[in-house]
This record gives structure tokens, sequence and C-alpha cells, in this order.
């Protein structure tokens, strides 16, 4: 019985060539009590590896956090299976924007002490007390309305590239980092304010919307289905994108394209761009923004340093960066000392 992937992305990526077939990109989450998150896991690993679903997912005994892609000819047989479980019954799905059929290579299932690390007490808290959904002209509305505050509950490298139009865009790395920071700055304006939350997919405001009314907060409301549920609506009712730039996105497109505008730039040599890149150095793997022309320059490399490791032969690199870790610096998504940022 297989219950972990055995293939290598590159074997991956040639049979997804081969097939032909198209494949979507999709995401969802739901909070529910599951009592043996291991048995849940490897259940789900088994069934939807005979569906050829590729991608990340989180579970735990909060519930589960999904983004996969899938052979669109197996998406009726996918939620027919999901409908097993009365959580998941009728879920809605999060269908990406832009579709590639290599956004995942893999099927990785892990079990997780969480869904979403946020750094909470779900015990001091009522979990299940949440804001109000709202959803995209709604949205518009409460933007509209002077007394309403517009946050972006996201990271600094995926506001970077877009954003909703006057939003809070804290400078933070770490969900659990923005919940304390939005507190205090709004510490005096509990009563008065609305607190107007988005995120990707709406998850994180799931739990952010419960905290922040146990915070105090009277008027608390989240985009319905977070940025890609709003775009589908935008596009369906005709309404103008009061989201402008790129939405970040955690699989292999790294982004995806909301409207036209270009609201960041390259970390080394400050053209207007909105290209997330790792790092191609294995050793270091750095997200950050590069163009084009710096990358060709730069060999794909976050610096000199980097540039340089990626000229040796492979197995000099190996043995450069074997026992050691690249986590800290992944994590710093943009923020390493080590860019060419233009001053």
């Amino acid at each position: 019985m297989q219950l972990y992937n055995l293939m290598s992305a590159d074997e991956r990526a040639k049979l997804i060539d081969e097939a032909g077939v198209q494949r979507l990109t999709l995401s969802f989450y739901a909070y529910a009590h599951i009592a043996d998150p291991q048995a849940f896991r490897d259940s789900l690993f088994l069934e939807w590896s005979k569906l050829d679903v590729l991608g990340r997912i989180y579970v735990a005994n909060e519930g589960i956090n999904a983004q996969l892609s899938l052979p669109a000819a197996n998406i009726s047989a996918f939620k027919d299976y999901l409908d097993t479980y009365p959580f998941m019954k009728d879920i809605r799905l999060n269908v990406a924007v832009e579709h590639d059929n290599k956004s995942f290579l893999k099927l990785t299932i892990k079990v997780r002490e969480k869904i979403v690390a946020d750094g909470l007490n779900d015990e001091t808290f009522d979990v299940t007390d949440i804001g109000v959904h709202l959803r995209a002209k709604e949205f518009h509305d409460m933007m509209a309305d002077p007394n309403t505050v517009v946050l972006d509950m996201r990271n600094h490298y995926e506001s970077e590239v877009g954003h909703f139009e006057g939003a809070v865009t804290p400078d933070v790395t770490t969900f659990r980092e923005s919940l304390p920071i939005i507190d205090k700055m709004l510490e005096e304006h509990k009563e008065n304010k609305n607190l107007l939350m988005y995120c990707t997919g709406g998850i994180r405001c799931e739990k952010a919307s419960a905290y922040f009314k146990h915070q105090g907060f009277k008027n608390v409301y989240q985009l319905e289905g977070g940025i890609i549920e709003y775009t589908r609506q935008v596009k369906a009712e005709g309404l103008d994108s009061k989201f402008i730039g790129k939405n970040f996105v955690f699989d292999n497109r790294l982004g995806e394209r909301i409207t036209e505008d270009v609201i960041a730039h390259c970390h080394q040599c400050g053209k207007a761009c909105d290209t997330h890149t790792n790092c191609a150095n294995e050793g270091c793997h750095l997200l950050f923004i590069q163009c084009p022309e710096c990358a060709e320059a730069m060999k794909g490399c976050c610096c000199d340093g980097c540039r340089s490791v990626v000229m040796l032969p492979e197995e000099e690199q190996k043995a450069l960066r074997k026992g050691k870790r690249n986590d800290a610096m992944i994590f710093r998504k943009g923020k390493s000392q080590s860019l060419f940022i233009a001053k």
C-alpha cells in the first residue's frame, strides 16, 4: 500500500506532458473536528492518487487546508469523494484564475498541529464566532464607507505584487505576526471601525475574524472565498476589480494575473516587475522578485555568491549544501540583505 509520493518532480512533469490532458488547479479548506488526522490523511492519499491528484495538503484535528491540481475529467469523481465526508459535502472549491498543468508535481499530504500556523490558543476563544462573509459587490460597498479599514491578512511578499486599493498591508513574513500588530494598531477603534479583511482563499480570515471579535472588535467582515472567489465574481458580474496586480499563489506558478497593473519592482535593479522566483542556488532558494534581464545576468540567483555556486559542477554544489538547512533564508521571502536592492 503506497502512502507517499515516489516520483521525482522531473518524472512527474514528463508524465503530465505525455498525458496531454488539461489539469485544474484549485484550493479549499474546512474547519472540522477530525479525531484521527493520520488515518484521514492516509485515506485521502489512497483515494486521491487514483484520481491523479497532485498538491500540498495539510490536515489536523481542526480540519483540512488543500491546494491541488487534478485532470479536469476527474473533477466530478473528486467532488463525489469529498461529499462522502459530511464536513466537505458541497464545499466551495476555489478554482484558479490561471491554470498550469504543472502547478504541482507531487502529492504531499502532511499531518500538522494546525492547518494554518496562527500561533493562537484556540481554547481561549470561540473559533466559530467568525465575521460576516461578503460577496464582491458587498465588499466594494463596504470599502467605500469612510469608517472601514481594509486589512490584508497575507504576508509582505504576497501584498507586494497585488492588493486591494487602500488596504493596510502589514510588513510581516508570517500570518501569526500580523494578528497582534493589527490588534495594537486599531485598539482605539474597536467600536467605531469596520474591519474588512481578505486573504488568498479565505482560510486566514476565518480564524482572524474570530480572533478580532474575541479581542473586542464589534464590526468584523471578511471577503467570501478570498481573492480567488472575488475575481470569479467580478468577472461573472461585470464589476471593476478593486484588487490590483497579481495574486500570489503557493504553487509552482507563484502568482496569477488579476489586473494588468504592475505595482512591484525587481529586487535587484528596481525596474517595474512582479515576477517571483526562487534563487537557482538550491542551498539558498530565497524567494524574491527578479526581472528577465537580471535573471539572465545573475543566472537566476539572488547574489554574486549564489551565482558563483551555480556555476560549479552539480556534485560540488551538493557537497557545499550537505548538512545545511536553508529554511531561514527561504522564509525571509525577499528580505535578504544580500540582494542588490535599488537605492
